[in-house]
């Protein structure tokens, strides 16, 4: 990739970026409110992207993005007050300048007349027809003649990649050119900043043809720079020529002041391609394992008597975390990135189903792993339109039922127990329980006369095929979406549920992982077999006495402490292990963990072997996806052992069966402990 390439790719990541912070701001505008701050973030948006195009010739992103500008100029300004069409036009205008953006990345010439409608109506929102050609931006003096330029550079210029010798030399198009460098801001090298701005430059331009040319060069950087055009009259001396020094605004001449200045606008981050990063992070897992290894194997020959030995390792376990938790945040963002897409999905659709809709948005500065970020717009996008279509009622039916005529949907994000939970609700009607349960029995999902819990009527609407709506839609209705964000979701390892209150409303909430690389876990033993359990959902351990445990008449065991009873697992019963030649425990270890809903169960088990950082591999791309077991993990001793998974054993165990596999049939799980032995290279798990 040569330098031009380079360049090219860094204005299409920062048009990126730009507009997705466009269309954050575009759909909060309202007609009834002058928002000055939006209107220029929106007009900054705009500006920067035409500026790059220019530098690149895009010439139609060039002219649709300068029209566009021009009526953002005049509604930040006041000069035009925002009609109640304005705020859709500038959503819609957005979208045709993404669209320009899309085709010059490409190198695809963008259709033709895409943006003809929109320049007509940009036009007429500025006062003048279609084959106008005048700008109704401040208009320099047209008259020709000598002039002397000013220009400072700031150095916010150089950060956007703007070039002083690329500005001069198109300066040399228009007139004859003389240069007159102005060193007195340099500092003393030892004080100079790599990022400051230090150099100025007095230009005579002879025989140009106006002004409004010279300004039109540094269109793109004004607000860059300190700019200063004069008409030089017959009678003044040209630069070079003996005469009275012409005062001009410049930045501090002092090398302090100017060093001052270079440090405060010091790049604070660089963009890095995202394969480095992964490619960063399958090392440090790497390293991680190998450090377990090296500590698993010296571990036999070291003891108390080795004191320095022992700090030795313990600093490098420390430095290693250090790294590891270093390299991971490097991948984390905020969901805001995620969140800013949804106000602009909102909008539209409040429109198509004629009801009226307000998003609430919580949580934004949450940050969680980019991977997951980017998985989740789809199954977010699915449950939002779910929640504007099945859940909220129309206006007139929500002042019948004494509800404000505007619903709520609210998106929210949270961190607990190592995970994040991102929960969309909505305050429309809820789940109809008959309803959904008629419409699962037509459809032969549930046996006619079956008796289900609330949790699991909810449950249905995640099947799939099915769906309660009575008139097909382009929003739903055709049975497919929610079986679909189920399974994206399992996919990273997560899980999403519903909560429904029968004229509330609903709530969707996803569990996910912070991270799907690293993992802190309690080594488990059980019937001579090691797990890890995730050591964010552990409450506690506990041996329990005879007397806090009574059995269940569907054959399981409930646990009773300080006040609070709660279902135990049997790990060694749930994953089918064989016990021939082991003695049992003489007490029972329960391990209390918490699910990512607050409910509390307890695993037994035979042993605590210790907590260790684990990197997490795949168990569903490297064999198949298994109930209660979230993915595999290799250990110091080399060997690979499974991760479980707290919520799928939850569930598993309110079932008086044993657990299933993801194909359905019973004892999954049992042949996982010896089925993934060989799917992962015959290692022991």
């Amino acid at each position: 990739m040569n330098e031009l390439d380079q360049f090219r790719q860094t204005f299409f990541e920062e048009c990126e970026e730009l507009l997705q912070r466009f269309e954050a701001v575009a759909t909060t505008l309202s007609a009834s409110e002058h928002d000055v701050e939006g209107l220029n973030d929106i007009f900054r948006t705009v500006h920067s992207i035409k500026a790059g195009a220019g530098a690149f010739k895009f010439s139609r992103l060039v002219t649709y993005s300068h029209e566009f500008e021009n009526v953002m100029d005049l509604l930040r300004s006041g000069k035009r007050t925002m009609q109640p069409d304005d705020p859709d036009i500038i959503v819609q205008a957005g979208d045709i300048l993404a669209d320009l953006v899309a085709a010059a990345r490409s190198g695809v010439e963008a259709t033709a007349g895409l943006e003809d409608e929109m320049l007509t109506t940009l036009r007429g929102m500025l006062g003048h027809s279609v084959d106008a050609a005048v700008s109704v931006a401040p208009v320099a003096k047209a008259v020709g003649g000598d002039f002397a330029v000013r220009f400072r550079p700031h150095a916010a210029m150089y950060a956007s990649a703007n070039e002083p010798q690329l500005l001069i030399a198109a300066l040399r198009s228009i007139g004859e050119l003389s240069i007159k460098a102005d060193l007195s801001g340099l500092p003393p090298l030892a004080r100079m900043e790599p990022a400051g701005s230090y150099l100025a430059w007095t230009l005579t331009l002879r025989g140009a043809k106006s002004e409004a040319a010279i300004r039109e060069v540094f269109e793109f950087v004004e607000d860059d720079c300190d700019l200063d055009i004069t008409r030089i009259e017959p009678e003044q001396p040209a630069v070079g020529q003996a005469a009275t020094p012409v005062a001009m605004v410049t930045e501090p001449s002092d090398p302090a002041a100017s060093a001052a200045t270079g440090q405060a606008v010091r790049t604070s981050s660089i963009r890095v391609d995202l394969d480095r990063v992964d490619r960063l992070v399958d090392m440090v897992g790497e390293l991680v394992i190998a450090q377990a290894m090296a500590l698993e194997s010296l571990s036999e020959f070291i003891d108390i008597r080795h004191v320095r030995q022992l700090q030795a390792l313990e600093d490098l376990t420390l430095r290693t975390r250090h790294l590891q938790e270093g390299v991971m945040a490097v991948r984390m963002q905020p969901v805001k990135a995620l969140f800013s897409r949804f106000p602009r999905v909102v909008r539209d659709l409040s429109k198509t189903l004629g009801k009226s809709v307000r998003l609430e948005l919580e949580g934004e500065a949450t940050e969680v792993d980019k991977t997951i970020i980017e998985e989740l717009s789809d199954p977010l996008t699915h449950m939002i339109r779910n929640c504007m279509d099945h859940g909220l009622e129309t206006p007139d039916e929500r002042a019948t039922a004494g509800k404000a005529e505007q619903g709520v949907v609210k998106l929210s994000a949270e961190h607990r127990n190592g995970r994040i939970l991102i929960r969309v609700s909505d305050d429309g009607r809820g789940l109809n329980p008959e309803k959904v349960l008629k419409k699962a029995v037509e459809k032969g999902l549930v046996e006619d006369g079956a008796e289900l819990s609330k949790e699991e009527i909810e449950a249905l609407i995640f099947m799939p095929g099915f769906s309660t709506a009575s008139v097909i839609s382009d929003v739903s209705g055709r049975g497919v979406g929610m079986d679909v964000v189920r399974r994206n979701i399992q996919k990273l390892g997560g899980r999403v549920t519903l909560d429904s209150t029968q004229g509330k409303g609903s709530t969707f909430t996803l569990a996910l992982p912070l991270t799907l690389a690293v993992l802190d876990g309690m080594l488990v033993d059980v019937a001579g077999e090691r797990y890890v359990v995730p050591l964010s959902a552990i409450i506690e351990t506990v041996c329990p006495e005879p007397k806090q445990l009574r059995a269940m008449p569907d054959g399981g065991t409930i646990l009773s402490i300080r006040g609070e009873t709660m279902r135990l697992v049997d790990l060694c019963e749930s994953l089918n292990l064989d016990r021939a030649g082991r003695p049992e425990p003489l007490r029972k270890l329960v391990v209390i963990v918490e699910t990512e809903f607050g409910r509390h169960i307890g695993l037994i088990v035979d042993e605590l072997l210790g907590q260790q950082q684990v990197v997490i591999k795949s168990l569903e791309a490297n064999y198949r996806p298994i109930v209660g077991v979230a993915g595999t993990a290799i250990l110091g001793d080399g060997r690979v052992r499974l991760i479980l998974d707290i919520d799928g054993l939850a569930a598993s165990s309110s079932r008086q069966r044993g657990p299933q596999d993801a194909s359905g049939s019973p004892g999954g799980n049992a042949r996982a402990s010896i089925e993934t032995r060989t799917a992962l290279g015959g290692q022991s798990a």
